[in-house]
């Protein structure tokens, strides 16, 4: 009984339209069928419909070797853009191609986490790669505008520039304050 889909975004009612075969397996790879009465030690029933109900409702997907393994390259390589895109070459300023980040960051030993998304990766990907590859990498620099009436500039004017590496721009108008500031993100 091969599910297609995870089980919890199976909304149908009619059992057909979701299994490709009515029959429930100890082993589907070599086409072995459970029996009735491990059916009923196992589900306290050997009604198969009840069986199946039972497997979509708490059953987990059982992924293939080769669909893992696409999973997790595009996973990498999701991680690796994203690296990409928030860091650069020290010594240039200029950012990194994805391929060098890829090949860095199995130097460095970076294992993907199949169970967390690409983004909360990167930054525990970005520090293993800050100690451990040969690759000199730093995060890019950040430039922020902030802009704002005037009246508050005053109250906030040193807890904006305070984080900031440097301040590219300071003007206070009549009507308006406006900072740019440029960070390490």
């Amino acid at each position: 009984m091969p599910i297609q889909q995870p089980s919890n975004q199976i909304n149908e009612t009619n059992l057909d339209d979701v299994l490709q075969i009515s029959n429930v397996f100890v082993n589907v790879s070599k086409g072995e069928l459970a029996k009735s009465g491990d059916l009923q030690k196992a589900f306290g029933t050997t009604d198969v419909a009840e069986v199946v109900k039972e497997v979509l409702k708490k059953g987990e997907v059982q992924v293939g070797e080769k669909e893992r393994d696409h999973d997790l390259s595009a996973l990498r390589k999701e991680i690796a853009t994203l690296v990409a895109e928030k860091c650069v070459d020290p010594a240039t300023q200029r950012p990194y191609p994805v391929g060098m980040i890829e090949k860095a960051m199995a130097e460095a030993g970076f294992s993907v986490k199949q169970n967390k998304t690409a983004k909360s990766q990167v930054s525990e990907c970005i520090k293993l790669l800050q100690t451990e590859s040969n690759l000199p990498i730093q995060r890019a620099r950040m430039r922020v505008r902030v802009t704002m009436p005037t009246t508050d500039s005053k109250r906030l004017r040193e807890k904006i520039t305070e984080g900031a590496e440097k301040v590219e721009d300071d003007e206070t108008g009549q009507e308006e304050w406006e900072v740019v500031r440029g960070d390490n993100n």
